[in-house]
C-alpha cells in the first residue's frame, strides 16, 4: 500500500499539473472585467447590519465599523478567515502557528482572545472552554462571503455577551449569485489545496449552492530554536445553502460539515471533526416592519489521544421584529442557547488538566430593545438595552447609547456609551491542574468582566476620491480575570483582582488615485493602563490580560493594470508585543493575477515577502498562557487557478 507521504506527494503533483495545464489552456485574454474596487460613493453606500441589526448605510452608522468587501478579499487571495481579517485596520492579527491565530480589537489579544464576538451568518462560533474563538476550526469559502463587518467597540446591547471590545459578522453570498461551477485550486512551497462548488436552482423562487474542499499545509515553520515547528494541519470540509423565496419571504438553509487534523509539537496529532446546521426565516409585514427567526445545531469535538478531548454542542433560538413608529425605527426580540459541554481526560501520573464537573449544560437566555429617534433634522440618537442571563453569573444589564450629527451630507460625527460583559468560561471556572499529587490550579469564583467604555468618532468623504474614519476610545474595566493565589500558595484560583484603563486612536482612509488604482491606509495606536487591586496576589502577573502592540500600520494598493491583469500589495507595520515578547516587524504581501477570459483566473500570491522567516506572537511560553507556544513562520507563495463553467 501506498505510504501517506508518498499520497500526499502524487496529490500534490496532480494539483500542480492541474494548476499549469489549465494556464496552458487558457483563451487569449481578452477585454479586462471590471475588477476594480467600488468607487469611494459605493463604499460609503454599502448596507451594514450589524450597529443596529437592520439595514443601514456604512455612511450613517454611528460606530467604528470597517467593512471587508467581497472584492477586498478576492484580490487579497486569503483562503482563510484570520488572513482575511487582517485586511481590517481595527483588528489586531497575529499568527501563532500555521492554524493558530490571536485576534482581538482594541487591546487583550491572546491565543484564547476572550472579548471578541465573531458570528457567521448569525451563528456564534465562540466556544464557552474559554470564551474565544477557535478559529481553525472554522472555514468559509471566500467566494462565498458578500462582506465581513468589523466592528471595534462594544456590542454587548444587540449581540450579547463577550461582545466585549468588537465584533466580526460574517456574511455569506445568497446562493442565486453563486450560479454555476467554480473550481480552485492551489499549490506552493507551503501548501495545496482544492476547491469545487456548484450553484443551481430548482424554479425562479429556489436557489441552491454546495461546495467540497480540502487543503494540508506542510511542516515548514521553525520553532525559536530553528527546529521544525511540527505544526502541519489538514482539514476537508463541505457544505450547503438553499435560498427559497416564496412571495416576500426568504427561508434560507445552510450547513458545514469538516474534518482534520493538526501535528503537535510535543504530543500526538490532535483531531477536530464538526457539522452545523442553521434555518432562517424572514418576513416583511408592513413597509418598514419585519420579523425574522433564526435557530442552529453546532457540534465541534476535539482531541488527542490518550490525553483528552471535548465535544460541544449548541442549540440556539433567536427572533427580533423591526418596526417604524412614526420617525422612530426600533429592533426588538430575544433568544434562547443551551451548550452541552463534555470534556473527558486520561489520568496522568504526573500532570492533567481537567475539568470538574467533567460534563455541563449551559443555558443563556437574553431580551433586547433598541430605539433609533431623531431629535432634529440632522441629529439621531440611539438607545438600547440588553437583558441576558448568564450560565454562571445570572442577570447582566447591557445598556447602549449613540448620538449621531450628520454634519454634512457626506460627513458623521459620533458619540457612543455603552456597558458590556465577558462571562466566565469553563477554563475560568471549572479547571483543575494537578501536579503529581499537588494541585496547582482549579476554578474559582470569578465574576462576569465588565467594560463601560467612550467612544468618538468622525466619518467623512471630503473629496470624491477620498474617504476616511477616525475614532477614539476610553474603556474602564473594573474587574479583569486574574490568577490569585490561595493562603497556602496553592492552589491557584481565577478571580477579578485586576483593574484598569485603555484608550487609543483608530484611524482608516480609502483614496482613488485613478480609476484603475486605490490605495486603502489604517493604523491604530492603544494604551492600557492595568493594576492590581489592594490584596491581589498578582501570580502571572499583568501579562495575563493579553498581549498587545502599542502601534500598527497598514497599507494597501490595488492596481488594474489592463488585459485582465491586477495587481494588489499588502504592506504592515506591528510594534513590539511585551508578553510572549516578539520583536516589532514590517512585512509584504503581493498578488498579481491574470483573467484571461470570464471563465479563468491565474494567479500568484506571496505572503511574508520580506523574511525567510518572522515570529509573529513570541516563540516562547508566557506564564498561565493558554494554547500553543509561537513560531517562526516561513515565507510562502501560492499558484491558484480558478476556473468558472
Amino acid at each position: 500500500m501506498m505510504s501517506v507521504d508518498r499520497q500526499r506527494k502524487w496529490l500534490e503533483g496532480g494539483v500542480w499539473a492541474v494548476v499549469f495545464g489549465l494556464s496552458m489552456l487558457s483563451a487569449p485574454a481578452e477585454a479586462a472585467p471590471d475588477l476594480s474596487s467600488m468607487s469611494i460613493e459605493q463604499l460609503a453606500a454599502i448596507e451594514v447590519t450589524s450597529v443596529s441589526k437592520s439595514a443601514q448605510p456604512l455612511s450613517d452608522a454611528p460606530a467604528a465599523i470597517y467593512v471587508i468587501t467581497h472584492d477586498d478579499i478576492m484580490r487579497s487571495g486569503a483562503n482563510r478567515i484570520p488572513e482575511m481579517l487582517r485586511l481590517a485596520p481595527n483588528l489586531q492579527v497575529a499568527q501563532i502557528t500555521a492554524s493558530r491565530y490571536a485576534i482581538s480589537a482594541r487591546g487583550f489579544n491572546s491565543a484564547a482572545a476572550d472579548k471578541l464576538l465573531a458570528l457567521v451568518d448569525g451563528r456564534s462560533i465562540y466556544t464557552p472552554f474559554s470564551s474565544s474563538v477557535d478559529w481553525n476550526l472554522h472555514e468559509v469559502p471566500p467566494d462565498d462571503i458578500e462582506r465581513i463587518e468589523v466592528v471595534s467597540g462594544p456590542g454587548g446591547t444587540l449581540w450579547g455577551a463577550n461582545a466585549v471590545n468588537g465584533v466580526i459578522n460574517i456574511i455569506t453570498r445568497k446562493s442565486g449569485d453563486t450560479q454555476g461551477m467554480a473550481l480552485d485550486l492551489a499549490g506552493g512551497n507551503t501548501e495545496f489545496s482544492g476547491r469545487l462548488r456548484y450553484g443551481g436552482k430548482l424554479s425562479d423562487e429556489l436557489n441552491y449552492r454546495f461546495y467540497v474542499g480540502g487543503f494540508d499545509h506542510r511542516d515548514v515553520d521553525l520553532t525559536g530554536k530553528g527546529t521544525k515547528a511540527r505544526d502541519a494541519w489538514h482539514k476537508l470540509q463541505g457544505g450547503f445553502r438553499v435560498d427559497w423565496e416564496p412571495a416576500d419571504d426568504l427561508i434560507t438553509v445552510q450547513g458545514d460539515i469538516y474534518d482534520g487534523a493538526e501535528q503537535g509539537l510535543t504530543t500526538a496529532d490532535q483531531v477536530m471533526s464538526g457539522h452545523n446546521l442553521l434555518a432562517r426565516w424572514t418576513h416583511p409585514i408592513a413597509a418598514g416592519s419585519s420579523l425574522q427567526v433564526q435557530a442552529y445545531y453546532d457540534h465541534v469535538q476535539f482531541s488527542v489521544p490518550n490525553r483528552y478531548a471535548d465535544y460541544l454542542d449548541t442549540y440556539d433560538i433567536q427572533a427580533q421584529h423591526n418596526f417604524s413608529i412614526g420617525d422612530n425605527t426600533v429592533v426588538w426580540g430575544g433568544g434562547y442557547r443551551v451548550m452541552r459541554d463534555d470534556f473527558p481526560t486520561i489520568l496522568s501520573t504526573t500532570q492533567e488538566v481537567r475539568f470538574v464537573p467533567e460534563s455541563r449544560t449551559l443555558t443563556l437566555w437574553n431580551l433586547f430593545v433598541q430605539d433609533t429617534l431623531p431629535l432634529a433634522a440632522r441629529l439621531k440618537l440611539v438607545a438600547g438595552i440588553k437583558i441576558e442571563d448568564e450560565p454562571y453569573t445570572g442577570l447582566e444589564v447591557m445598556p447602549n447609547a449613540r448620538l449621531s450629527w450628520a454634519i454634512t451630507d457626506s460627513s458623521l460625527l459620533w458619540f457612543a456609551a455603552s456597558r458590556a460583559v465577558r462571562i466566565p468560561s469553563r477554563l475560568d471556572r471549572d479547571v483543575t491542574q494537578r501536579t503529581g499529587s499537588l494541585i496547582t490550579l482549579t476554578g474559582g469564583n470569578m465574576q462576569a468582566v465588565k467594560v463601560t467604555a467612550y467612544e468618538l468618532g468622525y466619518r467623512v468623504q471630503p473629496l470624491t476620491d477620498l474617504s476616511f474614519s477616525v475614532s477614539t476610545f476610553y474603556n474602564v474595566y473594573p474587574n479583569l480575570r486574574s490568577a490569585e493565589l490561595t493562603k497556602s500558595r496553592f492552589p491557584v484560583v481565577f478571580a477579578n483582582g485586576m483593574e484598569g484603563e485603555t484608550y487609543g486612536v483608530e484611524f482608516w482612509a480609502n483614496y482613488s488615485a485613478t480609476r484603475w488604482w486605490r490605495l486603502t491606509a489604517g493604523a491604530n495606536w492603544l494604551h492600557k493602563d492595568l493594576r492590581f487591586k489592594p490584596g491581589s496576589s498578582g501570580a502571572g502577573g499583568l501579562q495575563i490580560a493579553g498581549d498587545d502592540p502599542k502601534y500598527q500600520l497598514s497599507l494597501r494598493s490595488a492596481m488594474d493594470l489592463g488585459r485582465g491583469v491586477t495587481l494588489d500589495l499588502d504592506f504592515r507595520r506591528i510594534g513590539a508585543l511585551p508578553a510572549p515578547p516578539s520583536p516589532a516587524y514590517a512585512e509584504l504581501g503581493a498578488r498579481i493575477a491574470w483573467a484571461a477570459s470570464d471563465k479563468l483566473e491565474v494567479s500568484v500570491t506571496g505572503s511574508n515577502l520580506l523574511h525567510d522567516y518572522h515570529t509573529e506572537f513570541g516563540t516562547v511560553r508566557n506564564t498561565l498562557q493558554v494554547g500553543p507556544v509561537g513560531v517562526q513562520i516561513r515565507r510562502s507563495v501560492l499558484v491558484a487557478t480558478r476556473l468558472k463553467l
